[in-house]
């Protein structure tokens, strides 16, 4: 008998999508910056049906407690959000930066391959990082697939390598496997 962390496959367009999912707030909100990138394989070749969920605090660093996290009422910010990839391995939020000492989105990653999903951070770049004792724990060279690229718009650009050169490091939590 299958599991819901056995069935991952192509039901993420029957079944996944949501109005607006990956609009954490609306384009036009003040200090609205889009978190984007790509997801790739071992290979380097995107991975066009993988789906992506992120949560992640508010800019006053305190992670959004609000019922009905797929509301988008464009009145209440959640802190979470859902983005399938484009033919291209390409996926886009529209949100706001975390706050907090070493502010980062946890993300959730979906792909056809994969038995259950996987969990990583995407850091925003800046001095807090140093202090965080996750990121010092990592040899330097793991911490650094953690860490969001900033464009010079402000976007941030995270790139998700599944395996091979260049992986991005993942996370393991009791009870989730």
């Amino acid at each position: 008998m299958t599991t819901p962390g056995q069935t991952i496959g192509p039901f993420y367009g029957y079944a996944l999508p949501y109005r607006r999912d990956h609009e954490l707030v609306p384009p036009a909100h003040p200090g609205a910056i889009r978190l984007h990138g790509t997801v790739s394989d071992g290979a380097g070749v995107p991975v066009p049906d993988a789906l992506l969920e992120i949560r992640q605090a508010g800019p006053d660093g305190v992670v959004p407690t609000v019922d009905g996290s797929i509301r988008r009422d464009g009145t209440r910010f959640t802190g979470w959000g859902r983005a399938g990839v484009d033919p291209g391995g390409h996926y886009s939020f529209t949100t706001l930066v975390p706050g907090g000492r070493a502010p980062f989105f946890a993300v959730v990653v979906f792909a056809r391959g994969l038995l259950d999903r996987l969990f990583t951070r995407a850091y925003v770049p800046g001095p807090g990082l140093g202090d965080d004792p996750f990121l010092a724990s990592l040899d330097p060279d793991e911490g650094a697939t953690l860490i969001a690229r900033e464009e010079p718009s402000g976007d941030l650009r995270f790139d998700i390598r599944l395996q091979g050169p260049g992986q991005t490091t993942f996370l393991n939590f009791e009870g989730t496997s």
